[in-house]
């Protein structure tokens, strides 16, 4: 929790003092990443979250940087991230809470976080590859 919101933090101040960088558009999806990553690991091992959806999302998360990377080498483009993929980072984050903190009054907005969450990725997705297509039609 403290990781994501010093994150969002992050990202706010960066934005509003105008320095936004290439590396940081790349060092703040991959710090997302892999604090989501590895929490869900944890929870998935003890059978507290469900594997599939921590496939789904290294298999997402790998699809969009692979593709990123073939377009920096190739081309000028620099991916910047989408306002869906930010809203689904932070619903799967609040998801991954209500996984940790598992109060039973509150399964409903466990559960309804949780598919939030897997939707918005689902649509994030598919505007970064929408974003990729166009790209690569460039080239």
């Amino acid at each position: 929790v403290v990781a994501i919101a010093s994150d969002a933090l992050d990202g706010y101040f960066a934005r509003r003092a105008h320095e936004v960088t290439h590396l940081g558009k790349w060092l703040d999806p991959l710090a997302d990443f892999i604090v989501i990553i590895s929490v869900t690991y944890f929870l998935v091992l003890f059978d507290q979250f469900p594997l599939w959806f921590f496939i789904f999302f290294t298999i997402r998360y790998l699809f969009i940087a692979l593709l990123a990377v073939y377009m920096i080498n190739n081309s000028k483009f620099i991916l910047s991230s989408n306002i869906i993929g930010k809203w689904a980072a932070g619903i799967t984050a609040l998801t991954i809470a209500f996984h940790i903190f598992n109060v039973p009054s509150l399964e409903i907005f466990r559960i309804t976080t949780f598919w939030v969450a897997f939707f918005l990725l689902v649509i994030s997705w598919l505007f970064y590859m929408r974003t990729f297509i166009i790209e690569l039609r460039k080239l």
